[in-house]
């Protein structure tokens, strides 16, 4: 299942082990302790609410469109096109396939969906849906009529509803799959994050925060960097979340890392990095995908802090709430961790359902290279310098 954890807010730090294992190849000396004014209360009310808008929203375009395909399957030709489709896939584009009222519905639910997560309107269809459980199968093949449910954000949720053809709602278990064959109707996670960093980078940048994906050459790097005709960066070769219980109508994760540090011009930047394979726990992968580009950082340190797309994210609005803590922290001559004030900058109730905090590693070095646990023990990654010749 998806590797997802325990919400803590407030100000983490790293354990003993972790900080020691992290600072056993750096020379740079200790920082000051980074202390960031909180931001202004109007903020801070504004994104909270923000939030709870969107998880509304999002939440009932869902429930809506669970409904109306569920009303749908009384129509054998349609149920049985979507039976083939759910068995033959992990995950069906069901507005594309849908016609007629129902086409409808449900491309005014994406609609929905997008506009309340901050989304461009040329994202596209991201209502997708799968088969709840893999036990499933046979009851489905079998012509057991499914019901069909929108997916849950609370990991906590004891309950799922369901519905069936007539329009008729039951109450599932949401910790015990049930031997009825149930669709989920769920949003497409990895178009969603894509889709969603790219707005977060446009944002912070809108925002007075400098922020580019990982693999991206900085233009203004040192004549240095620019005589070397390339930069050095960071690569994870081998990364592993803990396993957790959760709901099976949960999908797969969708797993996503600020990096967060100084850049050339001395100013706080962000560099959001997308993880699509990191999609369930206890499993290792290899990505050899690439962490930290040294080239955007004025030091030789920067944090990394691991979160988890749960659905509900406005990525404007995220943005926002990170911009406005981290433009108060100016460069002291020395590097400061920045962890904590990322962590402090997302107002309370997101933390209800998401943006999950995963994990998180405090001052990754340049020249770093062997597997480091998480602050919170939650994961691990295998890194290595790695650099990028210019062609």
């Amino acid at each position: 299942m998806s590797p997802r954890h325990t919400r803590r807010r407030g100000t983490l730090t790293a354990t003993a082990a972790t900080l020691v294992t992290l600072c056993a190849a750096q020379t740079l000396t200790a920082a000051p302790s980074a202390t960031a004014a909180p931001a202004p209360d109007r903020a801070a009310v504004h994104a909270a609410h923000s939030h709870s808008a969107t998880a509304s929203a999002v939440t009932a375009a869902q429930d809506r469109a669970a409904r109306a395909i569920a009303r749908s399957l009384g129509d054998a030709a349609w149920s049985t096109r979507l039976r083939t489709a759910a068995l033959k896939s992990p995950e069906v584009p069901v507005t594309e396939r849908a016609s007629g009222p129902l086409k409808s519905r449900l491309a005014a639910a994406d609609r929905e969906i997008a506009e309340a997560k901050g989304l461009n309107t040329k994202t596209g269809s991201l209502l997708r849906l799968r088969l709840g459980d893999r036990s499933m199968r046979a009851s489905l093949s079998a012509g057991t009529a499914p019901w069909v449910a929108a997916t849950v954000s609370d990991d906590d949720a004891t309950t799922v509803t369901a519905y069936d053809s007539q329009g008729r709602a039951h109450r599932l278990d949401a910790r015990k799959a049930p031997a009825r064959p149930v669709y989920v109707v769920d949003i497409d996670s990895s178009k969603a994050l894509a889709a969603g960093l790219d707005v977060l980078r446009e944002e912070l940048v809108k925002d007075g925060v400098q922020s580019a994906a990982p693999g991206t050459v900085n233009t203004s790097a040192t004549p240095k960097a620019a005589a070397n005709a390339g930069f050095w960066t960071t690569k994870i070769t081998a990364v592993e979340l803990s396993d957790d219980e959760e709901p099976w109508i949960k999908g797969a994760a969708e797993i996503y890392t600020l990096v967060s540090g100084f850049g050339q011009d001395g100013k706080v930047r962000v560099d959001p990095v997308d993880m699509p394979y990191l999609d369930y726990d206890g499993t290792v992968y290899r990505p050899n995908q690439i962490l930290v580009n040294w080239s955007n950082y004025k030091y030789n340190l920067a944090d990394a802090v691991m979160m988890e797309e749960d659905g509900s994210t406005n990525y404007r609005d995220l943005a926002k709430a990170i911009a406005a803590v981290l433009l108060t922290i100016t460069d002291q001559g020395a590097y400061i961790p920045l962890v904590n004030a990322i962590l402090d900058a997302i107002p309370n109730d997101w933390w209800t359902d998401d943006p999950d905090y995963v994990d998180s590693w405090y001052t990754l070095a340049q020249s770093n290279k062997g597997t480091y646990y998480g602050a919170r023990g939650n994961g691990w990654m295998t890194v290595e310098p790695y650099f990028v010749q210019q062609l």
